[in-house]
């Protein structure tokens, strides 16, 4: 009997250090900010867009294919005295000597030109070595052209991850997304791609275009004047986001550190 009561009062024992012992593991993994899933390294984005009490946004182009609607672009841009950032892939250059001459055209028009990758791979999936290689020769060819030192780098098709983040960032580069999709390589409709962008910007957004894109050398002055009219000033990505002293949190935004 006594020996029966003292194993229930062990098991007894036994049952509340499990329980404590489970409370504590929560809340040291769970409820003091120091989780398992909380104390793995955030993972490292672009930046999409830029928070800003400044009503400013900017236009982006990426070039990888062809030179439909380029000129008419910047014709475009040009009649609204807008400076734009064209985004442009290394292999394109070389396609044809009009390419080549068109970022010349760019440049003289007084717009950034961004690197967008020398072969438009998936730069998710490659190595460091590859990574370093699809910017720096890029980066060559555009300086070669406009003699200025390129600052800015677009993933082919967004696709990115921390190794890419970390390579670019060491050597130099702001990564750039967007957080504003007009989706005009779809060809959906002027009407469709207008009240997209219209719709998801705001101060200090980013917005995407495609020069070979059906509707959009139609929308860009529909669009420039829509936010002229809300007293929107569009600038180039490098006079939108910040150099220096700013943080980029888990959604893209880059802020000025307090």
């Amino acid at each position: 009997m006594e020996k029966d009561i003292k194993k229930k009062i062990i098991k007894k024992g036994m049952i509340s250090l499990i329980l404590v012992t489970v409370v504590i593991f929560t809340y040291i993994t769970l409820g003091n900010g120091n989780s398992l899933v909380n104390s793995k390294v955030q993972k490292k984005v672009p930046i999409y867009s830029v928070e800003t009490s400044e009503k400013k946004i900017s236009f982006t182009f990426d070039i990888s294919w062809g030179l439909d609607n380029v000129e008419e672009i910047l014709d475009i841009l040009d009649e609204y005295n807008v400076k734009a950032t064209f985004f442009v892939v290394g292999g394109w250059i070389d396609y044809d000597l009009k390419n080549a001459e068109m970022v010349k055209e760019i440049h003289k028009r007084g717009h950034e030109i961004g690197n967008h990758s020398n072969m438009h791979p998936n730069m998710s999936n490659i190595s460091k070595d590859r990574i370093i290689k699809e910017l720096e020769v890029t980066s060559a060819k555009i300086k070669n052209i406009t003699s200025e030192d390129v600052k800015l780098f677009r993933c082919p098709s967004g696709a990115y991850n921390d190794l890419l983040i970390d390579t670019a960032e060491g050597l130099n580069y702001y990564v750039i997304q967007w957080d504003v999709d007009s989706i005009d390589w779809k060809s959906e409709g002027a009407e469709v791609e207008y009240n997209r962008v219209i719709d998801k910007t705001k101060a200090g957004s980013i917005l995407l275009f495609h020069n070979d894109a059906k509707y959009t050398p139609k929308n860009i002055p529909r669009i420039i004047q829509y936010f002229k009219s809300k007293d929107y000033e569009i600038v180039k990505v490098g006079d939108l986001i910040y150099r220096e002293n700013y943080k980029i949190d888990s959604l893209g935004i880059q802020k000025l550190m307090n």
